[in-house]
């Protein structure tokens, strides 16, 4: 897979742990930034990696701020996104099972290192279930498509 992953300075520390895991795991990852030690605001970043993969260009992208929930905020005004902030492994797994995420956000001052490993592998290797699951998904596509 090709995964988008991009930060603020929150979890700016956290990055490049889970950039080193994810090509451990055999997937390309593009980092869309912020850099060290500069200020940013998280919206600017959750809009990037969210552009890249509704653009279809990505996969899957990565989100990191802080707490994970205003990088998914931000995330989840780019149409086409289901960012799902995630800062355990079952609520990562189910994103991807039930709702289909296609942006994972972690808030890193809240998970750990091991446990957000943990997290993305759950999610980046569960299947999304369809079902009665589609027909919610469905619901959210037609009222963005309004």
């Amino acid at each position: 897979m090709k995964i988008a992953i991009g930060s603020d300075h929150g979890g700016y520390e956290l990055k490049p742990v889970l950039i080193d895991y994810v090509k451990e795991l055999g997937h390309e990852i593009v980092d869309f930034g912020v850099s060290a030690g500069k200020k940013a605001n998280y919206p600017v970043y959750g809009i990037k990696v969210a552009e890249a993969v509704a653009s279809g260009e990505y996969d899957a992208g990565i989100v990191i701020c802080g707490t994970g929930i205003g990088i998914s905020i931000a995330a989840n005004k780019v149409k086409g996104i289901r960012c799902a902030c995630a800062n355990e492994v079952f609520s990562a797994k189910m994103a991807k099972e039930h709702n289909n995420a296609n942006v994972l956000a972690l808030g890193a001052r809240v998970i750990g290192e091991e446990v957000a490993k943990m997290a993305v592998y759950e999610w980046l290797n569960a299947e999304f279930q369809g079902g009665r699951h589609s027909e919610r998904i469905q619901i959210i596509t037609d009222y963005e498509n309004k």
